[in-house]
Order: structure tokens, then sequence, then C-alpha cells
């Protein structure tokens, strides 16, 4: 019988656990940025530096979400146990991150304060929707198996 609450987690979980985020949350940068550079090459989106249409902020809050369900689901899928957990932490990381930025641009979003509102209150849905297709899958291949 195992008297210890929690055992101590080899250092080597840590590093792949670590490693989980920063390929998740790598995944969501470049996929955002891709595409942001992606409109602006096309002509369809102005520069980051302008102003965007409420329209233009709206696409691109529908693809960041999405882009946040992948990687979130890329998390679950490398984390080295507790996928949900490991997800969700990347998810917190977004949400504090679009608070500090939306505090930090405030002033110079008249009119637009909706859009980093928006970012943060997605980034924990989007988490766990990622992860959760993930334990889904894990299910079905168990079920297949």
């Amino acid at each position: 019988m195992n008297t210890q609450s929690n055992p101590q987690v080899p250092p080597r979980r840590y590093g792949r656990s670590i490693l989980a985020l920063l390929a998740g949350i790598a995944m969501g940068i470049v996929l955002s940025v891709g595409t942001d550079l992606g409109l602006h090459a096309a002509g369809l989106v102005p520069s980051q530096s302008e102003r965007w249409a409420s329209g233009l902020l709206l696409l691109a809050t529908a693809y960041r979400s999405i882009y946040g369900v992948i990687g979130a689901y890329v998390i679950a899928r490398l984390a080295p146990s507790r996928p949900m957990g490991h997800a969700l932490t990347a998810g917190t990381l977004g949400m504090v991150a679009s608070i500090v930025g939306a505090a930090a641009m405030w002033s110079s979003t008249t009119g637009q304060h909706w859009y980093p509102v928006a970012l943060a209150l997605t980034a924990l849905p989007t988490a766990w929707i990622g992860a959760k297709l993930r334990l889904m899958q894990g299910q079905n291949e168990t079920k297949a198996a």
C-alpha cells in the first residue's frame, strides 16, 4: 500500500510537461501569426500596426479560437500525464497574457475593447475543448484495440 499522498514525479516527466506546453503554445502562436501575415500579404487585412475593422477582429477571434483548440490538443497529446491539466494550464497562461495585453493596450484600442476581452474569455474554453477532443480520441483508440 502506498502511504504517500503525493509521490514524487521524476524530473524527466517535468521536462516532458514543459515541452508539451511549449509545443502547443508555439503551435498556436505560429498559426496565428502565420494567418495574420498571410491575410496581410493577400491584402485582406491591414498590418498589425494599423487599426483593424471590427469584422476583421471577429475573424481573428474565430481563427485564434480554432488555433487555441489545436494547440491544446497538441499539449494534451504530448503531455506525459493529466492531459486536461496541461491544456488548462496553457489556457490559464493564455488568459493571463490576454488580460495583461488588454490592460497594456486599453487606451489605444478605442471602441475595440471587446477584442482583447474576447481573447481572454475564450482562452480556457478553447483549451478545455482541445484537451477533451484528445481525451475522446484516446477513448476511441482504447475501444478499438
